[in-house]
């Protein structure tokens, strides 16, 4: 079917195209009965702007985007990025705002998406996330004058205002809790090295284990469900096997625990687990998890807020949100005193 254009409109109407453009952008010209006609019959008719001749007019685009530099198939079994998208798509489809959404391979390539969309005027601004130690992503987006909000620390992201909560704060708390229940040795299953704030939580779990005389061991994963297991199992099979396990995400968390059973081990009898962001899954397993639980939707949608004050030419500064709260479930107790002896 073909698309209903301003020319249909006004012929149904019975007056001129320039009318129903005064009355489709609200501006004087036409009487309030003819322009509340002509909406009534643009909304019968199913119309929308068309956002190419709009960005052509007045330079919006109308819509803002996100690359996403992780597996599309990561992507859909894990609950965080899809928080952050509803909460990002539910305040912009407020404004009628849309969010260009895709997957890239590398930085390269979604530095390149960027220049793309910047060009062909398919966005107004972009959402960055994922930020990497010595990001090249940050001098581009500055190079192009791309309004963007960095949705993580406001570390090393050069004139980009950053929406961002404490995570060493949330380390600490985790640590704090374990600590508290007797624990003595503490593994942090990490996201890749190369992340910003995967650097954050290392190097506040290390100062939060080191205060409380904890031992402290590490392994690096990438999120996904079967590095979580592999790094569990590598932990809890090693000379020097923890008490406890911090994740940096709900998926490995929950394959954390299906390794530790399938090594015979009683959670949290023989060895406590925390997962970062809390989710459903977190509730789904026995035992449920406990998790450093955050409003995701919200830090999208204050992060949307972000950007639309940015690509409206305002000045925008560095957002904190509120810091994760650990919500306790029947995976963390005290060691018992054979496991807190090894």
């Amino acid at each position: 079917m073909k698309r209903p254009t301003m020319v249909d409109i006004a012929r149904r109407a019975g007056v001129t195209k320039s009318a129903v453009s005064f009355a489709l952008n609200g501006r004087p010209g036409v009487s309030e009965a003819t322009r509340a006609r002509v909406l009534a019959i643009a909304n019968e008719l199913g119309w929308q702007p068309n956002s190419a001749a709009r960005a052509l007019s007045d330079g919006r685009a109308g819509a803002f985007g996100l690359v996403v530099d992780r597996p599309a198939r990561s992507l859909g079994i894990e609950p965080f990025f899809m928080q952050l998208v509803s909460g990002i798509q539910d305040e912009l489809s407020g404004d009628g705002t849309s969010l260009l959404f895709t997957v890239a391979p590398d930085a390269d390539a979604e530095t390149a998406t960027y220049r793309a969309w910047w060009a062909q005027r398919k966005v107004d601004g972009v959402f960055l996330v994922d930020l990497r130690v010595d990001d090249p992503r940050v001098s581009a987006l500055e190079e192009l004058r791309l309004p963007a909000v960095v949705i993580g620390a406001p570390v090393d992201c050069g004139g980009l205002p950053a929406v961002w909560s404490d995570d060493a704060v949330a380390v600490r708390t985790a640590v704090d809790h374990l600590a508290d229940l007797g624990h003595r040795s503490i593994a942090h299953v990490t996201g890749p090295a190369i992340l910003r704030h995967t650097l954050i939580r290392a190097e506040a779990f290390d100062a939060a284990t080191a205060e409380r005389g904890v031992t402290a061991l590490s392994e690096e994963a990438d999120y996904s469900g079967e590095r979580g297991f592999a790094a569990t199992r590598a932990l809890l099979a090693g000379a020097e096997r923890p008490t406890a396990i911090l994740y940096d995400n709900d998926v490995m968390a929950v394959s954390g625990l299906s390794a530790a059973q399938s090594l015979g081990l009683r959670v949290p009898g023989d060895v406590s687990l925390v997962a970062w962001d809390d989710s459903p899954l977190c509730e789904l397993v026995h035992p449920g998890l406990t998790a450093l639980r955050r409003d995701i939707a919200a830090y999208g949608a204050l992060a949307a807020r972000q950007l639309r004050e940015a690509a409206a030419g305002r000045p925008v500064e560095h957002c904190l949100a509120p810091a994760p709260a650990l919500t306790v479930r029947h995976s963390t107790g005290a060691p018992s005193r054979d496991t807190a002896a090894l």
